[in-house]
């Protein structure tokens, strides 16, 4: 309530002209969040200090998580590892970051000072992260576009970004299998990537490639979209990256350049390192959530059309 409040009198204030009252509250609202924000970032600070001392060799991949202004507990994941791997170039890219709100680079960018570059396809996000403090603050670089396989090189080399980089993360609901195939302009030290634990562990697919793909268009329960787990895995062993684990809501899938292992960060197969996600966001027909789970959800999209991977065919589920 408090949130939306904020974003109200923001929108108000920028539209029309109000009186000094409403233009200082406003003001104060930018500085509450900048205040929330950094006192994340300290807890984070703590939470790394912490599992760097205690916790230097975690037993499981998933024991490094933490969340700070990740959705899930990817922060913690990738503190842990840059701190084992050497990366020369502290850049990311990241794909589909909505307001920027949630993200999973937000807290590199805030705590460890990377650069970097975001897009998300809606423009109103982008303005939004534009006015935010910490975008000058920092150095992002952050554009509105539709992500497609036919314009993704060249909208990052119009940033003048090529060859080695820190961290890619690709979610964008749909075509990141694709994506990740034709991206070669830049050769990620870490990849992230949104996989699709509904398809299950054991079959090599991903949704067919559409420059407009929509996860809602493609089928009414939002659940026909991206690839699977083996899929991806598939893709990473052709492009040289081991895969290192998925984060435990079972919706990211993390892959390292094989060069840069170590002791700590091993490749585990895909039975070892799948995680089944437990969301529960399936909408019926009339567009209303359905809260399918566990294999109703796979029941639901039977049948569809997708591509095999392996063969490089169409299947049907």
């Amino acid at each position: 309530m408090f949130r939306q409040l904020k974003q109200s009198l923001r929108n108000a204030v920028r539209s029309n002209s109000y009186s000094e009252l409403g233009r200082d509250l406003a003001r104060r609202f930018d500085k509450i969040d900048q205040q929330q924000d950094q006192l994340k970032i300290e807890i984070g600070r703590i939470l790394v200090t912490l599992r760097d001392g205690r916790y230097a060799s975690p037993s499981t991949f998933l024991d490094a998580e933490f969340k700070i202004f990740s959705q899930w507990g990817d922060d913690g994941l990738i503190q842990f590892l840059i701190a084992e791997l050497t990366v020369a170039r502290r850049i990311f890219i990241e794909f589909g970051v909505g307001n920027y709100k949630e993200s999973n680079t937000r807290f590199l960018l805030m705590k460890d000072n990377w650069s970097g570059l975001i897009f998300d396809s809606s423009k109103k996000n982008i303005d939004q992260v534009k006015s935010a403090y910490y975008f000058w603050h920092h150095d992002l670089i952050a554009k509105d576009r539709w992500i497609t396989v036919e314009n993704i090189e060249a909208e990052i080399r119009q940033c003048g970004l090529a060859g080695d980089i820190g961290l890619l993360h690709i979610d964008v609901d749909g075509n990141d299998f694709w994506i990740w195939k034709k991206l070669e302009v830049i050769t990620p030290i870490i990849v992230i990537i949104e996989y699709n634990s509904v398809f299950g562990v054991e079959r090599s697919i991903t949704t067919p490639y559409r420059a407009d793909f929509d996860r809602t268009k493609a089928h009414h329960s939002n659940l026909l979209f991206g690839a699977s787990l083996r899929g991806l895995v598939h893709l990473g062993n052709e492009k040289g990256y081991a895969f290192v684990g998925c984060n435990s809501a079972g919706n990211n899938a993390y892959f390292v350049r094989r060069e840069f292992l170590t002791p700590n960060v091993k490749e585990v197969s895909v039975e070892a390192g799948y995680v089944e996600s437990h969301f529960r966001e399936s909408r019926g027909q009339d567009g209303r959530l359905t809260w399918l789970q566990g294999d109703s959800r796979l029941e639901c999209i039977s049948g569809s059309e997708v591509f095999d991977i392996a063969t490089e065919r169409l299947v049907k589920l």
